[in-house]
């Protein structure tokens, strides 16, 4: 993860580690960068006021990189995401920053136990 600032310092003192098995209430996001750049990414829980990661950061994807996080969520809350390219949130996907944009196809379902898959770009 990243601070959503755009220093250099956030971009590689940051990590995020994969988890493999599943907590009771957490699903995983499975994120694929198919973006010539870096990008941010935040999920937004629709029916509340929360952001992952939170803490003013964000989930940063280099090129072509894919990761996958675990979230927990509230069983059959509706959550979107937004990417926007890293340093320049001109050019965004999804619900862009700060979940400002209208996408229906940018949301899923939280299902405990389960993977979604969100594909950023090109």
């Amino acid at each position: 993860m990243a601070r959503r600032g755009w220093g250099v310092a956030a971009a590689f003192g940051a990590a995020l580690c994969a988890a493999s098995a599943h907590a009771a209430d957490e699903m995983a996001v499975y994120m694929k960068n198919m973006t010539e750049r870096s990008v941010a990414v935040e999920l937004y829980a629709q029916d509340r006021r929360f952001v992952w990661p939170g803490g003013d950061q964000v989930y940063l994807l280099e090129k072509g990189e894919k990761k996958s996080v675990p979230i927990a969520c509230r069983p059959a809350e509706r959550i979107c995401w937004g990417a926007w390219r890293y340093g320049n949130d001109r050019f965004w996907w999804g619900t862009g920053p700060d979940n400002g944009r209208a996408c229906e196809e940018c949301c899923m379902i939280c299902a405990p136990k389960t993977t979604e898959t969100v594909e950023i770009g090109p």
